[in-house]
């Protein structure tokens, strides 16, 4: 094994087949081992086979959670896992200059890891049925680990996590992706998990709530609703800068060059004057609490709410938990164009208070359209929902983080632009090639999740060679 490899910084120049392999799973859409129709009763058997309920519950039958007396902070009796404090914004650009809000405090850094092993000569990917409290259907394809530190180190006292020994720990098998990302920065203060591949070739009992997936098959999930959960997505987007593409997709062909690009968004980070700073719970102006949830009086944004979950399939069959739950369907998009024959998206430079760099780049669209007056829609959101159905590449709703999250659903789109559609993005926009876009998400804190989301999506469609 590479140096690199033990550090986990494989490059491309160490693996020049792995294109060539992951190619061949995109191909493979029934894979060596079951194939892609009996995955439907495979899903629906496992949600047979354990108990699976939630129920909304009042903030006092939440065991184990409690308001601290000092700060009002929605917090554990072990002082692990998450906890639920205030967070005070001051910006001065945007439609809002001073609010403050609860916010997800959970300052250990995850495990999101994908097994990969060859079969027949084909990659395929352990994948896993995982029940989350927060998804709209509950059980959802998920990485092969997804595990807080407090999960693998078994704060709770459940079961061990299966498979994270290729992980954590001495090597195990050979790194094809490892980089920390954020997540949510609307809601997560200054949360990263570490994204992971790993290929291994030793003989790996999956388990009943496992299965193996080649790339094709796991794409095909990927175009329909609320099947591979958002932890899922944001490891496969990982593989951008390995998947082939088109040959003249290459750097050179870029719309913009890349060193321009990054001063670009070097001049954002440094220009967006945004103070945060942590507060009591209890010191959050604009928000109420009942017995069952901290919200707004004017019924926008989110809800904080409490949730008594039972799940067989869990380390922990039973326990409790809040959830930040959001007063509507988001919207998530991307507008793609090509110059040169090279497809290019149309990010745009998003600040968000949990962020660690205050700025990554997003989705041309993100939001919740039921939280903006008419007379204040995000830009461009009119443009991608009034798109020709032949412009729409991409639409699919998916679920976001159901540990952290209550039923947090947007509808994904790939749009095309249409020749109304100005070459010269907006200020806080720039057009970035697909490859330009795979080169930073080898490193962390660039990238936001809903468009690592959309990556994922986006290379479902990828020409394979």
């Amino acid at each position: 094994m590479t140096g690199a490899a033990r550090t986990g910084a494989l490059l491309p120049a160490e693996d020049p087949a792995l294109p060539r392999r992951l190619a061949a799973s995109a191909r493979a859409v029934d894979g060596v081992l079951p194939p892609t129709g009996t995955f439907d009763d495979w899903l629906e058997e496992r949600r047979r086979a354990h108990p699976f309920r939630v129920d909304r519950v009042p903030f006092a039958e939440a065991d184990g959670w409690s308001f601290a007396a000092d700060t009002g902070n929605l917090v554990h009796r072990t002082g692990r896992f998450f906890s639920v404090e205030g967070l005070r914004i001051t910006a001065a650009d945007g439609p809002y200059g001073q609010w403050d809000q609860p916010i997800i405090r959970q300052p250990e850094v995850g495990i999101l890891g994908i097994l990969v092993k060859d079969f027949g000569g084909v990659p395929h990917f352990l994948m896993q049925a995982k029940m989350e409290p927060g998804n709209p259907n509950l059980l959802q394809l998920s990485p092969t680990v997804q595990a807080t530190r407090s999960n693998y180190t078994r704060v709770h006292q459940g079961s061990p996590v299966r498979h994270i020994e290729h992980f954590v720990g001495p090597r195990r098998g050979r790194v094809i992706a490892d980089v920390l990302q954020s997540e949510h920065g609307a809601w997560f203060y200054r949360k990263n998990n570490r994204n992971m591949l790993v290929e291994t070739d030793e003989d790996v009992p999956a388990g009943d709530d496992f299965r193996w997936l080649t790339l094709g098959q796991i794409n095909e999930l990927l175009t329909r609703d609320n099947v591979v959960n958002m932890d899922a997505r944001t490891v496969l987007s990982c593989l951008t800068p390995f998947l082939p593409g088109r040959p003249e997709a290459a750097a050179d062909g870029a719309h913009t060059p890349t060193p321009e690009l990054l001063s670009w968004f070097t001049g954002q980070r440094s220009d967006r004057d945004v103070e945060v700073s942590r507060i009591p719970l209890r010191e959050t102006a604009g928000w109420e609490r009942d017995e069952a949830r901290i919200t707004r009086p004017d019924g926008r944004y989110f809800d904080v709410v409490a949730v008594s979950v039972q799940a067989g399939s869990r380390e922990v069959a039973r326990w409790s938990q809040p959830l930040f739950a959001p007063r509507g369907p988001g919207v998530i998009a991307f507008v793609v164009r090509e110059f040169g024959g090279v497809p290019h998206v149309l990010m745009r430079a998003r600040a968000e208070p949990g962020f660690r760099e205050t700025v990554e780049l997003g989705p041309t669209v993100q939001c919740v359209p039921e939280n903006h007056d008419p007379a204040e829609r995000p830009p461009l959101l009119d443009y991608v929902l009034a798109a020709e159905p032949e412009r729409i590449r991409y639409d699919a709703l998916h679920s976001e983080e159901g540990g952290r999250f209550l039923n947090a659903v947007g509808r994904h789109l790939i749009v095309e632009a249409d020749d109304a559609h100005p070459v010269q993005p907006p200020p806080d926009c720039a057009w970035f090639s697909f490859d330009q876009l795979g080169a930073l998400l080898r490193h962390g804190n660039y990238v936001s999740v809903q468009a690592r989301t959309l990556l994922a999506c986006w290379n479902t469609m990828r020409t394979t060679r």
